[in-house]
């Protein structure tokens, strides 16, 4: 009975396989009153609760863009069948919301769960939307290459999150690219950022990354916030967090947790006279975003690069004694948007909702 059961169901999926290699995309979408888009979700299946964060940033831009369209939502890190491809294939556009999913080198390293396959369903669909690069690497190879000419649209500007990731692209040809830095952002203003406070908290709020583990730079990190303030939050940006402070706890006895949930942040960052100092890049941007003055220790490309380009508060893991500074001195927040390459970015998305 197991064995029928397997031979119907691969017949049933070679059939779906027959009929998504065979079907034609109906061209004439400009004809339909409502655009059908797709958004290509790192967050969908994630336990980084940061991809949710950027999530709702890019979101919040293609809903004013595009204010009467449909999205449709596909995973980026979980692998997709034939009949998920062929959905993907009938949208006009599949934006991806952020995170830093490139890579050099798909077949090794693939966080965008993308193969050759892709190349016909997706080909001229998709448009990065504030995406970054895994981690500095190499040069691109020509598997990666070939996909990415394939699938990334040549006739829209691309939204990169960093200059890295803006010139490996460059590398290979795709010249169609804007470093807009990450959506999350884009809210910060110099008006936003005049009303961040300049002087300490009482409290703080922390966080640690569980996958790049420094034990002797993270313990001196939260030494130094049980030191230096009333109160010490540790947020749980993964549950794998909590294991990790687990190994690294000594006897800490102010460190309160905040669950694993973008609510409880917002709550904590809402209700509190609060500073953030932490190793999570995007938790710190959710907290200036609620107006909370921020320090981030960096420990990879991505906060360092989004620093220097945009004049984020970002200081290497490794020199986290300088956060001593920071708090006991005073500091003005003075984000530096790359202004004209978001417009240039929203004006080819806003020439599409036109056309």
């Amino acid at each position: 009975m197991e064995q029928i059961s397997r031979i119907l169901y691969k017949k049933k999926y070679f059939k779906g396989y027959l009929k998504s290699r065979l079907k034609k995309i109906n061209d004439s979408v400009s004809e339909e009153r409502y655009k059908d888009f797709g958004i290509l979700n790192p967050s969908i299946a994630s336990t980084n609760l940061g991809d949710r964060i950027i999530y709702d940033s890019v979101w919040t831009v293609l809903r004013q863009v595009f204010p009467y369209d449909m999205f449709t939502d596909y995973p980026t890190q979980l692998h997709t069948a034939f009949d998920a491809k062929t959905m993907m294939s009938e949208k006009e556009l599949l934006f991806i919301s952020g995170t830093n999913l490139l890579s050099s080198n798909l077949e090794t390293r693939h966080q965008w769960k993308i193969n050759n396959s892709h190349k016909r369903f997706l080909k001229n669909k998709v448009v990065l939307f504030g995406t970054g690069w895994w981690q500095y690497q190499g040069g691109i190879n020509k598997y990666t290459e070939k996909i990415y000419n394939s699938v990334l649209n040549k006739n829209v500007v691309h939204s990169v999150r960093d200059s890295y990731t803006e010139q490996k692209l460059h590398d290979i040809g795709i010249m169609n690219v804007a470093n807009t830095t990450c959506p999350t952002l884009w809210q910060l203003t110099p008006e936003k950022c005049a009303t961040i406070p300049r002087k300490r908290a009482n409290a703080v709020i922390t966080t640690l990354t569980f996958y790049h583990q420094n034990k002797v730079e993270d313990y001196r990190m939260l030494e130094l916030l049980e030191e230096n303030y009333e109160k010490v939050y540790l947020w749980l940006q993964s549950t794998n967090d909590h294991h990790y402070y687990n190994e690294l706890n000594k006897g800490f006895k102010k460190i309160e947790f905040v669950p694993p949930t973008v609510e409880a942040y917002n709550s904590i960052l809402d209700n509190a006279d609060i500073d953030y100092i932490g190793t999570r890049l995007h938790a710190g941007v959710r907290a200036l975003q609620k107006g909370l003055r921020t320090l981030i220790l960096a420990v990879d490309n991505r906060a360092f690069e989004i620093g220097r380009d945009v004049n984020l508060n970002v200081v290497k893991r490794e020199n986290v004694d300088r956060a001593i500074d920071f708090i006991n001195n005073e500091y003005r927040t003075e984000i530096k948007l790359p202004t004209q390459n978001i417009n240039k970015f929203l004006k080819t998305l806003n020439n599409y909702a036109n056309y």
